[in-house]
């Protein structure tokens, strides 16, 4: 009994602490932090630089069996950037928060598979998860990736 009772005390205690830091975020920053796609494959921490929001890789797995920082940005279409590793490339950039809509617009985002930018905008859902949409020209022809926060 006595070690359920400290269980649902420190549950209590994150919750709180979770709630309290969730409070005091301004609500441009909400997305900063380390998110983790949900395929379970990728890990991205976004932050603040310049008053634009930025992310960058910190993990990933590949199908290939090698290291995360055996693997470089090949298909970049400059041949200068092809040997950067992908392990702490930024893959979003740019964005700038709209406090209208509660989202982040104006963005671009890499895709490192292919060698090719596009644009992006970024909300948050109603679960609190991440929808980072990258798209060309027109929203409606894009595709939406989903992270959850780590």
């Amino acid at each position: 009994m006595h070690a359920k009772l400290l269980f649902n005390f420190f549950v209590l205690l994150l919750l709180t602490v979770s709630y309290s830091k969730a409070n005091t975020t301004p609500p441009s920053e909400q997305i900063c932090g380390k998110w983790e796609s949900a395929e379970k494959n990728l890990i991205v921490q976004v932050y603040m630089q310049d008053n634009k929001f930025m992310a960058k890789v910190i993990w990933y797995t590949d199908t290939g069996g090698k290291p995360m920082d055996y693997w470089t940005d090949r298909r970049n279409p400059d041949p200068a950037l092809r040997s950067r590793k992908i392990l702490g490339m930024s893959i979003l950039n740019g964005l700038r928060y709209d406090k209208d809509s509660n989202t982040w617009e104006d963005g671009m985002i890499y895709e490192s598979k292919n060698g090719r930018y596009w644009n992006a905008s970024v909300k948050l859902d109603k679960a609190g998860r991440l929808e980072v949409r990258g798209y060309w020209h027109f929203k409606f022809i894009g595709r939406t990736m989903v992270f959850t926060r780590v």
